[in-house]
């Protein structure tokens, strides 16, 4: 081999050892409550934080006392859609999950399931009607009615200029009477993150 080749082995042989130690990465272990906010955008932080204001305004809310006094027991809800119409891509099963969790710490609500896992539970029970024995199969027709439904919506707003950006988010929830169709309260969350490039 020339001297010339060996050279340009060696150079790129030490070029690239030099490159893959700059592109070594760490991975640390945290806390899942550890604020860290890398990119500014929504994170699973805004979700919990946002879901326990929201939970908070809601449980607080008249609607709660009024039904309890008149009907003499815990309402039942169901946690419906939260459409996100923010600029990002967001998962708003977490939030959804949140509040849930939320309700169900208080004990002021009875929860039931909705969409896709009541469907779920639905074709378990019809299973069961030809699959399971009489004394331990479920029946139709004893599922917990919702008394109420909660929905909402995930809204953002963006500013920048040069390398400064701020980005608005507001969370828009109601809770709506599922056999009159009235809205008995509504509550909202507002976020705002400011950040340079």
């Amino acid at each position: 081999m020339k001297t010339t080749n060996l050279m340009f082995v060696a150079l790129l042989l030490g070029a690239t050892t030099v490159f893959n130690s700059c592109a070594r990465r760490t991975v640390t272990r945290v806390e899942p409550n550890k604020v860290m906010d890398l990119s500014g955008r929504w994170n699973e932080t805004d979700a919990r934080l946002c879901a326990e204001a929201l939970v908070s305004q809601a449980l607080g809310g008249d609607w709660l006392g009024n039904f309890s006094n008149e009907q003499k027991r815990k309402p039942v809800v169901v946690v419906g859609l939260v459409r996100n119409n923010s600029h990002e891509h967001l998962d708003t099963e977490i939030f959804i999950k949140d509040v849930e969790k939320a309700f169900i710490k208080s004990s002021l609500i009875r929860l039931v399931q909705a969409g896709e896992r009541r469907n779920e539970l639905r074709g378990e029970r019809a299973d069961q009607q030809d699959f399971a024995s009489p004394e331990t199969m479920k029946k139709f027709g004893k599922e917990l009615g919702a008394d109420f439904i909660m929905q909402g919506t995930v809204k953002s707003i963006v500013d920048s200029y040069g390398k400064e950006k701020t980005t608005f988010w507001q969370v828009d929830l109601e809770l709506t009477n599922l056999e009159t169709n009235e809205i008995v309260w509504i509550g909202d969350y507002k976020g705002k993150k400011y950040i340079v490039n």
